[in-house]
Parts: structure tokens; C-alpha cells; sequence
């Protein structure tokens, strides 16, 4: 066993080497980060993941504002749970802590690199487990077929979909590493092994990512079923090994219900994305997409690599493996290539929801379901002749029928074709016995090539084709140097500017602003923020910063970083009220459609004109609102000013044209706008609506990690706003609290000074009690064994002395 083991070991370690290796190369063909000056943080990496691994690296150093439940550095104040459960729960993610700061993007670079070869690594596992004895274990531990199971590890790896799509999503390689392990944890249900290993394999997968993990769930569930059906067993044994299983994953899911519950409560609680009907691809565009250097984002990226590709058409034609296990593993990836293309399973696999994006997100399953398939042949005799012949006509009519589509490139066929030449030499020296060191150098070779290629193809495609973000450089170091010289929290606010490098620059940069990009932004503060006249992206889950002076006094932004090209940050500061201030009693007043009326109706006062014949009053600042407008404005002869507008995807932020100097002065339009606002701030009065909100609030304030407590003045009365987005989870002195206009809000009745609002994540405690109670459960199953041996050795003992 000691042997086999370290067979395993060294087959694991060549997979991991192999994909750490193609995947480096790739990128440095590229020039692509770390090994060129081309950004690789496209789409969410740059303005999503990057920045989540940044404030996770702030958690860790003590540096963050707010905890595990709240953060209150984006969104002026939003939960934190729901994110970092979505994002952040991988055991790797911890790495980024062992890198400096400011090297966060190499950081995340090598916690993708590892998971992509931990998931190399476990297939290589399974497969050397799956047959075991049978014929693939004790071999191999003789210098057999060991290494040809590290490489169709590295081929599931390096699959298409993990190095064009997942490699800029990293939360998914998670489920990547998922489904060779929970296809580990059917085994050891099967076999009756392990009762407590697995649930706890359950509970990581599913808590590092739920939504690959549920995905990679399914898969495993096909390939048990497979493994069932095989069996030389009767109908109540595989049913007992069926239902241990069920309850494996059952467990293992109440194991991570802590986080589970809140992502999802989360994601219910956040504004509605895009959604879109599910269109299949055409089967073309299907079969290109298992060649190399392929690229689109709308169809299923199954390249495996020539080898792995033409081991799994050899398996039906594979004389050496019985009949009925030939038959169900092709059954098996047959019947998932059509579950991807099937709009009710389509709907399965996606949690019944076709998801924004990509809509081909479980086709790593069945990338590992085609590796199985090919490692299955293999474990019982190299194919032979009739099995090549058979596969490669398979091979060739993928590829004949791939040849219409527009997807493939002038390197496509190349490079399929190079590949499977030295993929077929490779498999005739190995079959011969005597050859095994050339023989894995073609098959390994082939894979690093093909693979290297395509990762550079996505590489260089996804820059033109996806928004990007540069890694961390001067500029970042620039404006987070500015905003921690003026940082005053929790005494105000400091906002690292509208000017954004990602739509998370609070947690990237530092401050405490009012820009958040999740697909967890509540709903409530998307709203809220539109109806103060914010601007977002993303189909509103983008929300941006606000840069306007009257809704800085509202959220007690007293430091503002504000950049142009070419210069260093500068930051404007102003007075503002503290963060939890009074309103008068009385009705609460309704948002509208003007959001210069709803900024003075969550202020308490009127700061703002009306133009009259289209100009402001000398001295006036002139704001445009124009959420449709995608152009430029400026005031009389100033600077232009761009708006980026057109609902829903995009909303142009209500926005400062600067101060009239002589009378008369009227906005210009780049291109003539549909429907334009304008307001006429008065300076004068929002200074004088601020000293009475400091009068009236708070006089004393303690922010904590999930809270504020805050003093005010004796009989105060009115309603106590807290400047922060009323999301759920919001309580206040015991109770949820009430909103005011999308605020945290508790009524007053003049005999109590204090205000106490704590705020904890719906459905975490719900889910602390399940996790209790799975734990509890998971120790009785450690326990139980000894119980029975001591019970069975005092029955024995009480027997001998009778």
C-alpha cells in the first residue's frame, strides 16, 4: 500500500507540474502578468476579485474597517458575510496574507496557479483509485501506466474551460478542485470508508464555493451512479452505498450552512442582475471549442488536449474493457455533452437560473467525466489498433465538423493536428512497453503545447474583447497614500474619488466610500443611491461613487480624493455632520423622480435652485442629471464633461459642471440629450444645513466591527438616522430597525440619550444552529467506533468472568 501510495504521490506531482508549467508558458507567450507588461485582471478579476483578496489581506493584517459580518468600507456600510462566502472561503485565498500589499495581484495569480494544480493533482488521485486493484493500482506501482494518469490530470486541468474562463474567475477553480474529490467521497461511500473524511471534503468544497460546488456535486453523483451500475453486487448493497452517500453530502452541506445560508439569503436580498434565455450553440461552435486556440464566451470550453481527447473516443472500441463498462462511461459523456445543449438540464446545473454570463459554467464536469472515460480504457490495456482506428475516425469527424465554424483560428488546426501526431507516437511506443520514457515526454509535450497555446490565445483575445484593469502600480500606491494621510474614520468619511480604477476601489484603495461592485449589492442601496442620483454599471450591481457635496453631508464624507492625468491625488475636504444624526418626527417623506428634491429630503433642508431660462444664478454650481446621456456637457466655455449613461447596463451620475462666473452662462451638449435636470447649488445653505445637523446629532460615537453606539443630546427626539444603507440584518436597542429614505432609523422618545444599531447577516444564526448540529452529529460518527469496541469489550469481559 506504501507503494501505491507514493505512485500516486509522484503521478500527482507530475500533473501539477505540468499544468503550473503549460499555464506559466502560455502566459509568458503573452507577455501577459506576471511575465509582461499585459494585464491578465480582465472583467471581475480586475474589478471584483482583486479587490476582494486586497480587503481580505487587510482582515488578516488588522488593517480593515469593519469584520467578517460588516463592511464598512464599501457601500457606505454593507454586509460583509454574503461576499466573503461568495469570494473569499477557499483555503487558498488565506495565501494572499504571505505577499505584501502591494503585490496583491501576484498574489491572486499564484492562489489560481495552486488551485489549478491541486485539481490536477486530485484527478490524478481518482483515477488511480477508481480501479485500484482491478488492474490499475498494483501495476502501476511497477513502473506501469502512473504517469499517463498525471497527465490526463494535467489534461482536466488545463481544460479550456479552467484556462479561458475560469483562470479570471478564480472562485470557480474551486469547483474545479471539487469534483475529483467528491467523485473521491462516492468512493468512499461506496466502499463504506471514511464516514467522517467525507463529509468534511463536503463541507470545504461546498463553503469555498457553493455554486461550482453544487455543479461539481451533480457530476459526482453521475459518476457514483456509474460506479453503482458496475458493480457485481445485489440491489440492497448498492442502494445502502447510494443513500450513504446521499447523507455524506447532506451532512457535509449543514457543515457549511454558517456561510451557505447568508450567500444565499444574500443573493436575495441584492438588486436583480440581467437576465436572458438560454440559447444553445451550434454543435459546430461545440466541437471547435475541444480544439485548441479556440475563444467565445457563449460556448463550452471543453478543449482536454489531444491525448485525452483521443483516449476517450478509443474507450467504445477498447476490446480490453468489458462490454457494459465501455458502453455506460461513453453513456455518460454522451448524455452530459447534451445536458450542457438542454435547456431544462442547462437550468439544473445552473441552480435553475441561466446565469449572466458565460452559460457553459459546468463544463468542467464534463471535462472530467471525458478524462474519466479515457483513464478507463487505459487502466486495463494501451488501445490498440482497432481502438486507435476507432477513436481517431471519432477525433476526425469532431474535427471535420468543427472546420465550419468561425471560431477556429489559423493556429487551430496546427496545433490539433501536431498534437494528436505526437499524441498517436506516444501511445504506439507505450504500448510496446519498452519505450515509456519518450513516450510520456510526446503525450506530456503535446498536452504543455496545446495548452500554452490556448491559455495565450485567451489571453491576448480577452484583452480586446473584456473590460481590464492594470495590476497594482504607482498610480494605486498614489491615491492609497492620499487617502490614508486623510482618513478620519469613524469621525467622517474619506472617499477614494469617482475617478475609479475598479468599481471596488474603497477596499482596493482604503476610505470609507460609496463605490461597490458585488453580486451582493442589496437592493436597498442600489435604489437608494439612484434615487440620490448615483451612476452604476453592471446593470445597476455596480454602484459608483457619488461625487456631489450634498450627498457627502448626508454620508458624512468630510476627505475626497479627486485625480487628473498627469497629476498627483489631491484631497478636498469639507465639514460634515457625524455619522448618525436627527430628523424632526413626523411622517417620513417619499423619494421621487428628481434627485435634487430627494438629496434635500434626506437632508432636512432645501440647498437647491431651479434654473431659470436654463442658467443658474452667478455663483450657483451647476449639477446635470442625465442617467440616458452618453456624451459630453459643459458649462458655458469650462472643460467638457463625459457622461456615460443608457439604462439599464449603464447610468450616468448626476454630475458637477462647475460654478457659473457670469450671468447667463447656459450647458452645452456634445450631441443633443433626450431628457436633461438641472440643479443650482447653493453653497451658503447646504453650509448652513450642516451645522444643524451637527447640533442636533450625535455627540459621542463608537463604530465597532459590526455596529455603532452613539450619544446624543439630552431630550432628543425625532427619528436618529444612521448614515448607512438600511440592508437587512440592520437592529436597533434590541429591535430591527425602521428606514428613513433607504437609511438605518430609530425613532426617539426623548427619555434615552443612546443608540445602539448592531448589525448580523440574515440567516447566520439559523445557519450556526444546522452547523452546530451537523457538527455534533459528525463527532457522535468519530466517536461511535470506540463506543462499540469498548461495548463490545465489557460484553466479553462480563462473559469470561461469568
Amino acid at each position: 500500500m506504501s507503494t501505491l501510495q507514493s505512485v500516486r504521490g509522484r503521478a500527482a506531482a507530475l500533473a501539477s507540474l505540468i499544468t503550473v508549467t503549460a499555464v506559466c508558458a502560455g502566459d509568458a507567450v503573452a507577455r501577459s502578468f506576471p511575465f509582461g507588461p499585459h494585464t491578465r485582471s480582465v472583467n471581475d478579476l480586475g474589478n471584483q476579485f482583486v479587490p476582494f483578496h486586497a480587503h481580505l489581506w487587510d482582515l488578516l493584517h488588522g488593517r480593515a474597517d469593519g469584520g467578517l459580518l460588516l463592511n464598512w468600507q464599501s457601500g457606505y456600510g454593507t454586509s460583509f458575510l454574503p461576499d466573503l462566502g461568495t469570494y473569499l472561503t477557499s483555503p487558498y485565498s488565506m495565501l494572499v496574507g504571505l505577499f505584501p500589499r502591494d503585490e496583491i495581484d501576484l498574489a491572486v495569480y499564484v492562489v489560481t496557479l495552486l488551485k489549478m494544480a491541486t485539481a490536477g493533482a486530485a484527478m490524478t488521485w481518482l483515477l488511480m483509485s477508481l480501479r485500484g486493484g482491478e488492474g490499475g493500482g498494483e501495476n502501476e506501482g511497477r513502473g506501469g501506466r502512473w504517469w499517463m494518469a498525471g497527465v490526463l490530470g494535467g489534461s482536466y486541468a488545463l481544460c479550456g474551460w479552467s484556462v479561458v474562463e475560469a483562470s479570471y474567475n478564480p472562485m470557480w477553480m474551486d469547483g474545479l478542485v471539487a469534483f475529483p474529490l467528491l467523485c473521491l467521497v462516492g468512493e468512499w461511500a461506496r466502499t463504506a470508508r471514511r464516514p467522517v473524511l467525507g463529509p468534511l471534503v463536503v463541507a470545504v468544497a461546498w463553503i469555498a464555493n457553493f455554486y461550482t460546488a453544487y455543479m461539481a456535486t451533480i457530476g459526482a453523483a453521475l459518476v457514483l451512479v456509474v460506479r453503482l451500475a458496475l458493480e457485481e453486487t445485489d440491489l440492497r448493497h448498492r442502494t445502502r452505498a447510494l443513500l450513504r452517500a446521499m447523507w455524506t453530502v447532506l451532512l457535509g452541506i449543514a457543515l457549511s450552512t454558517p456561510v451557505l445560508i447568508p450567500v444565499f439569503l444574500g443573493s436575495k436580498h441584492a438588486y436583480p442582475g440581467w437576465t436572458k434565455e438560454f440559447a444553445p450553440a451550434g454543435w459546430a461552435d461545440v466541437f471547435a471549442r475541444t480544439l485548441p486556440a479556440t475563444y467565445s464566451f457563449f460556448t463550452p470550453a471543453v478543449f482536454l488536449g489531444g491525448g485525452a481527447l483521443l483516449l476517450a473516443c478509443t474507450l467504445a472500441f477498447n476490446g480490453a474493457v468489458p462490454r457494459r463498462e465501455r458502453w455506460l462511461w461513453t453513456g455518460l459523456a454522451a448524455a452530459t455533452l447534451v445536458s450542457l445543449q438542454w435547456a431544462p438540464t442547462h437550468l439544473v446545473w445552473h441552480v435553475f437560473a441561466t446565469p449572466n454570463g458565460s452559460p457553459y459554467r459546468q463544463t468542467f464536469v464534463f471535462a472530467g467525466i471525458l478524462v474519466i472515460a479515457a483513464w478507463t480504457g487505459l487502466s486495463y490495456a494501451w488501445p490498440g489498433r482497432r481502438a486507435l482506428l476507432g477513436g481517431g475516425a471519432v477525433v476526425a469527424a469532431i474535427a471535420l465538423a468543427a472546420s465550419t465554424s468561425d471560431l477556429v483560428t489559423g493556429w487551430t488546426f496546427p496545433l490539433f493536428a501536431a498534437g494528436i501526431a505526437a499524441v498517436l507516437a506516444g501511445l504506439v511506443l507505450a504500448g510496446r512497453g519498452k519505450y515509456a520514457a519518450p513516450a510520456a515526454l510526446l503525450l506530456s509535450g503535446a498536452l504543455v503545447g496545446q495548452a500554452a497555446a490556448t491559455t495565450a490565445y485567451a489571453d491576448r483575445q480577452r484583452l480586446g474583447r473584456l473590460d481590464d484593469y492594470p495590476a497594482w502600480g504607482e498610480p494605486h500606491s498614489e491615491r492609497a497614500a492620499a487617502v490614508a494621510k486623510a482618513d478620519g474614520w469613524p469621525d467622517y468619511r474619506t472617499d477614494v474619488g469617482r475617478d475609479q480604477i475598479t468599481g471596488n476601489d474603497p477596499i482596493l484603495l482604503g476610505g470609507q466610500g460609496g463605490g461597490y461592485y458585488s453580486s451582493h449589492t442589496p437592493d436597498v442601496f442600489t435604489r437608494t443611491m439612484a434615487a440620490l442620483g448615483a451612476g452604476w454599471t453592471s446593470n445597476g450591481r455596480s454602484v459608483q461613487s457619488l461625487d456631489n457635496p450634498v450627498t457627502d453631508a448626508i454620508f458624512s464624507v468630510g476627505a475626497r480624493v479627486r485625480t487628473r492625468k498627469g497629476q498627483q491625488p489631491e484631497v478636498t475636504r469639507a465639514a460634515t455632520p457625524p455619522l448618525v444624526t436627527v430628523r424632526p418626527s413626523g411622517p417620513e417623506p417619499r423619494y421621487g423622480w428628481n434627485p435634487f428634491r430627494n438629496q434635500e429630503k434626506l437632508l432636512g433642508s432645501q440647498v437647491y435652485g431651479s434654473p431659470v431660462n436654463g442658467s443658474c444664478p452667478v455663483g450657483g454650481e451647476v449639477f446635470l442629471w442625465a442617467p440616458n446621456y452618453t456624451g459630453k456637457a459643459r458649462l458655458g466655455d469650462s472643460a467638457w464633461v463625459t457622461l456615460r449613461g443608457g439604462q439599464p447596463k449603464r447610468r450616468a451620475a448626476l454630475t458637477s459642471l462647475g460654478t457659473v462666473n457670469s450671468p447667463g452662462e447656459k450647458v452645452g451638449y456634445s450631441k443633443d440629450p433626450r431628457r436633461t435636470t438641472l440643479g443650482c447649488l447653493n453653497r451658503a445653505k447646504l453650509t448652513a444645513a450642516v451645522e444643524r445637523l451637527k447640533t442636533t446629532g450625535a455627540v459621542s460615537l463608537k463604530v465597532t466591527d459590526n455596529g455603532v453606539r452613539a450619544e446624543l443630546p439630552p431630550g432628543t427626539k425625532g427619528t436618529a438616522v444612521l448614515a448607512a444603507p438600511r440592508i437587512a440584518g440592520w437592529s436597533c436597542d434590541g429591535k430591527p430597525a425602521d428606514s428613513y429614505l433607504g437609511l438605518v432609523a430609530v425613532e426617539l422618545d426623548g427619555t434615552s440619550t443612546a443608540v445602539d444599531c448592531s448589525f448580523r447577516p440574515p440567516g447566520l444564526k439559523a445557519g450556526a444552529a444546522i452547523g452546530a448540529a451537523g457538527l455534533l452529529t459528525l463527532v457522535v460518527i468519530a466517536l461511535l467506533p470506540g463506543i462499540r469496541r469498548r461495548a463490545r469489550g465489557t460484553r466479553h469481559s462480563v462473559a469470561t468472568a461469568s
